[in-house]
């Protein structure tokens, strides 16, 4: 029970990134802060885990409901040990195409709730000593965006660019900030996105012939929460089956 006494925050829980980091999480004893705009989903998903959990749907578009939902969340566990900021918003435009208001709008889910969300936990996380700060970045942060718009690229850089500004702040504090950048999970987010032919021609060309499982991010997101992770600070784990190195 790796995590026993641990409460830890995974936004956009209910998707396939989200749902498989919430059961290793609780699998390693975690108490969970589930957050996600279904609030069915969430009930449903809660129900499904043998640990302390509870369920805040928010709008993480709206910067005073992430407040108001970070403050319900430490009002119901008291503090926030774990962070993950996974959820996000996928738009294939492209520079010509992206009209300021939908470049708003995924910045708003993308990136500023993660900030906000940061910002909120962070206090409890020094006042104990210990905290692990994990952002689900993409692929998209280094290679400008294949099949993925600019909006959310630069979305992603710029969350990469929170990790390393969070993990240089904090380092001698007890919290460590990390990113993880996948590309082309198996999620709805990904296979909603792409045509049959587009998916193929992209899972033809990772060179270890297939899609990221989203079993295989929770591990990873497990490894940088763990307590033996606390000398790793300030890095991006690329999860790109060899599409690029370095």
């Amino acid at each position: 029970m790796e995590f026993k006494d641990k409460t830890a925050v995974v936004t956009g829980a209910c998707g396939g990134i989200g749902r498989a980091v919430v059961q290793a999480l609780a699998a390693k004893g975690a108490r969970l802060a589930l957050i996600d705009r279904n609030e069915a989903a969430l009930n449903e998903l809660c129900g499904t885990l043998e640990t302390d959990c509870a369920g805040f749907a928010i709008d993480l578009a709206d910067a005073e409901a992430v407040r108001a939902g970070a403050d319900a969340i430490l009002g119901r566990f008291g503090r926030a040990d774990i962070l993950v900021n996974n959820a996000g918003i996928l738009s294939p435009d492209k520079l010509a195409a992206t009209k300021l208001e939908d470049w708003r709008a995924l910045m708003a889910v993308n990136l500023d709730a993660a900030f906000l969300l940061t910002q909120a936990f962070v206090p409890g996380m020094k006042d104990g000593g210990w905290g692990r700060l994990v952002n689900i970045s993409s692929y998209a942060w280094k290679s400008g965006g294949l099949t993925a718009g600019t909006a959310y690229a630069v979305s992603k850089a710029a969350l990469v660019g929170l990790t390393f500004s969070s993990a240089r702040e904090l380092a001698g504090t007890g919290i460590t900030a990390n990113a993880i950048a996948p590309a082309y999970v198996v999620s709805p987010m990904i296979l909603d996105q792409l045509s049959p032919a587009d998916l193929e021609r992209q899972r033809s060309a990772i060179p270890v012939g297939r899609l990221c499982e989203p079993e295989e991010v929770a591990h990873a997101v497990s490894f940088l929460a763990s307590p033996l992770a606390g000398f790793i600070t300030g890095e991006v784990i690329d999860m790109n089956g060899g599409l690029q190195f370095g």
